[in-house]
């Protein structure tokens, strides 16, 4: 089983005299087996070559493929091209407004981001993920984030996986890999869809969607 890893939105917590996204967003794009991890490749390169960079040379190439900046059109032309089966999404929304006071602080942001991506993994069935659970996530992180990040998940999801299966945790660039390009556009559709409304480009792939909920939502 390989899982990719991204977030949406940003977690600032200055709404009074900045502007930060009123929902942050972490989805994970669950991939049964290589094969699928080589479709979603295939569908990435294609979506670039034919839609993005037909006719550029040199500098105008575009390298990565993104939730920001493509068109519905270019997204369906991808999901056109996507894996038919073996895979699914699950995707959590936080309510930044109602975050406690002592998270939205430098060392409560890890916490939080850590303790969302933990929730998030346990509603994955890993008992049968065979031989081992691959995480990739986007590297964002420094050297000291990264090991507490993967030390947290090591702890917290061994229990939920056989004991002959390991837990391998990669934290890389997206322009480089499909995978984190693939997750990333999933992923801003459900920004979109809990920020703004817009439910163009979610409602597209929104059967895939294993599970999806909002933490700290509003009880109004």
């Amino acid at each position: 089983m390989i899982i990719y890893l991204d977030e949406s939105g940003d977690l600032g917590f200055d709404f009074q005299t900045k502007h930060p996204s009123r929902k942050f967003v972490i989805t994970l794009l669950v991939c049964a087996s290589g094969a699928v991890t080589r479709e979603f490749r295939t569908a990435v390169r294609r979506t670039l070559k034919n839609k993005l960079n037909h006719g550029k040379k040199g500098s105008q190439v575009v390298h990565e493929l993104k939730g920001t900046g493509t068109t519905l059109a270019i997204k369906q032309y991808f999901y056109r091209h996507s894996p038919k089966h073996h895979w699914r999404i699950y995707t959590v929304v936080v309510n930044k407004e109602r975050v406690y006071e002592h998270l939205q602080t430098k060392q409560g942001k890890k916490k939080l981001y850590n303790y969302v991506s933990r929730f998030l993994l346990e509603k994955v069935d890993l008992a049968n993920a065979g031989n081992a659970v691959t995480l990739v996530v986007d590297r964002c992180k420094n050297k000291d984030e990264i090991a507490d990040f993967n030390q947290y998940l090591a702890n917290q999801l061994d229990a939920l996986l056989p004991l002959d299966v390991p837990l391998n945790i990669y934290h890389e660039h997206s322009h480089a890999n499909a995978g984190l390009q693939a997750v990333d556009l999933f992923c801003w559709g459900v920004f979109r869809k809990y920020e703004r409304g817009d439910l163009d480009w979610y409602q597209e792939y929104r059967a895939r969607i294993a599970f999806e909920t909002e933490y700290l939502r509003d009880t109004q």
